[in-house]
């Protein structure tokens, strides 16, 4: 059974940091593309970053150059730094596999940021 479990979000201020992280069990994340998803209210989930194969990473046009995907596959967990918050980056916070899975998702973490 595939569990995904997210923690690292918050209330911060624009401009701030967090780091999001997703510990993943019953799923490599070495072997897998794995990708962060944002819901805001109202909106569609949607993706935010990816990384696969040999630590290729790709991300949305709306966080180039603010955040870093990672993974550290000896603790099977992928992160996900986010500077520069801004508040339109308030959303919950998912992770999953590229293209994602339905039975994957897991609660998610809130990511508030206040202007």
């Amino acid at each position: 059974q595939v569990q995904l479990v997210e923690s690292g979000g918050g209330l911060v201020q624009a401009g701030g940091s967090l780091r999001l992280s997703c510990a993943a069990s019953g799923i490599s994340v070495r072997l897998n593309a794995m990708g962060w998803y944002r819901q805001a209210p109202g909106k569609q989930r949607e993706l935010v970053a990816r990384i696969y194969g040999g630590d290729y990473t790709d991300y949305a046009d709306f966080v180039k150059g603010r955040w870093t995907i990672s993974r550290d596959n000896a603790k099977n967990t992928v992160y996900l730094q986010m500077n520069s918050l801004k508040p339109e980056d308030t959303a919950v916070y998912y992770c999953n596999t590229v293209p994602y899975s339905s039975s994957y998702w897991g609660r998610g973490t809130q990511v508030t940021v206040s202007s």
